[in-house]
């Protein structure tokens, strides 16, 4: 009859991220620290010990493996061993070595006594999962919003708690992987708080910290959404050779070689860049890359969070938009608002504010004043009153009108419309 699977051990290990051979290895430093040898274990013993044909380990394996898990041997689906009754009549034992025995045994029974150090806390993959979740919660919000100092200020605590995580506990190396790279995704998303509110002196000092911890990650992916943010940043920043730079770097990553969508993503975002420097042979260029690069990604693909949250062709029509309205093709800009509009998705109450704004401003560069005012007034208030840059081209498009048409109707509804936005703005 073959042996049972220990399940138990078989699912804290895969919680862990630890193969046979790292449980092997922590298994020994811990025999070693108990006996002052090192343990003997290896990556068949584990084998053995998951498929259940050792159900009995020795005891100081046991022991040490308590001191790894935290857990003990039994929660771990093991049995402890237990001494057979005697066969026979015990012979009298020497009188020292009797006295040796019996001392040894008081000893062991004090050690009992004593309570053992606490064991170091182990971290796992669900502790990760659930400073994710706290993520994903900061990913809505930012969705919602976009651009304020709260949500900068709760991703920039995620990631410091990530790296108190990080510090505070024992971890496999891939589980310490995962909390570098989550503590860089959070400090990422300070950084892109930052930008979007125009807070360009704490997004650089966020992306420097972002930026040595995607190191320590190894995560390709974190790298390129760092990279590609301050391409982004350095372009708001009207810097277009260091915006390309940047991009560049995240462009030339292994990851954008393996996933099309990433390709596409850092294509679409040196289309703006290129913009920025008024190439627009190279604008066109290079959305016409980010477009046939999506269309080659798998939509089904695994992707980080992050990614999955917000670039899609929605995304890809706004950054045409942005780079179409800097070159001062309205035409061209408005076609790419109205796709975008229609694409986006329902939580994207960030994008959908911003959008808009830049499609009243393609209207009103095309002289369509009554088109362009309701565009305008079609941008929601909280986002109209809060959101920095929606209040940067809201008001542009007043400026822009008093220029065209100071004396038209649509001017004047304009105004008195902006007045009235200015008593309910916090």
């Amino acid at each position: 009859m073959s042996a049972l699977p220990n399940h138990v051990l078989v699912e804290w290990m895969s919680d862990q991220k630890l193969g046979s051979r790292e449980l092997a290895e922590l298994v020994n430093k811990a025999v070693a620290e108990l006996t002052g040898r090192p343990g003997g274990l290896d990556d068949s013993n584990i084998r053995a010990w998951r498929s259940g044909r050792v159900r009995c380990p020795k005891s100081v394996q046991l022991r040490a493996l308590e001191l790894v898990s935290g857990k003990s041997a039994t929660d771990l689906g093991f049995e402890r061993r237990t001494r057979s009754p005697a066969t026979a009549p015990a012979q009298e034992e020497p009188p020292v070595l009797r006295r040796n025995l019996i001392q040894g045994a008081v000893a062991i029974a004090a050690a009992a006594a004593t309570p053992a150090p606490a064991a170091p806390r182990r971290i796992g993959v669900a502790d990760v999962e659930r400073l994710q979740q706290r993520f994903a919660d900061v990913v809505a919000s930012d969705h919602r919003h976009g651009g304020q100092q709260t949500i900068e200020q709760q991703a920039a605590a995620l990631s410091n708690e990530a790296l108190r995580l990080q510090a505070g506990g024992a971890a496999s190396q891939r589980v310490r992987g995962y909390l570098y790279a989550s503590a860089a995704a959070f400090r990422s998303s300070a950084m892109w708080a930052a930008i979007d509110g125009r807070r360009y002196n704490s997004a650089i000092e966020h992306m420097r910290e972002a930026q040595q911890l995607a190191e320590m990650s190894g995560d390709q992916a974190i790298k390129f959404r760092i990279w590609s943010h301050a391409g982004t940043m350095y372009r708001h920043m009207k810097r277009p050779a260091d915006a390309a730079a940047a991009n560049d770097v995240a462009r030339n990553l292994s990851i954008t070689r393996r996933d099309p969508m990433f390709a596409s993503l850092g294509h679409a975002r040196h289309a703006a860049i290129h913009a920025t420097a008024e190439d627009v042979r190279a604008t066109r260029r290079s959305f016409e890359a980010a477009q046939e690069a999506m269309l080659r990604a798998d939509p089904d693909a695994d992707r980080p969070m992050w990614m999955r949250a917000f670039y899609d062709q929605a995304e890809l029509d706004s950054l045409a938009l942005s780079a179409f309205m800097t070159l001062g093709q309205y035409d061209a800009a408005e076609a790419h608002a109205h796709r975008c509009l229609a694409a986006l998705r329902p939580h994207m109450h960030r994008s959908r504010a911003i959008t808009t704004s830049r499609l009243a401003l393609a209207q009103l560069g095309q002289g369509d004043l009554e088109p362009a005012v309701a565009s305008a007034m079609h941008v929601p208030k909280d986002a109209a009153t809060t959101h920095p840059r929606v209040i940067e081209m809201l008001a542009t498009v007043g400026t822009e009108l008093r220029k065209k048409a100071p004396t038209s109707p649509q001017t004047r509804l304009w105004t008195e419309y902006a007045r009235s936005l200015k008593g309910t703005g916090k």
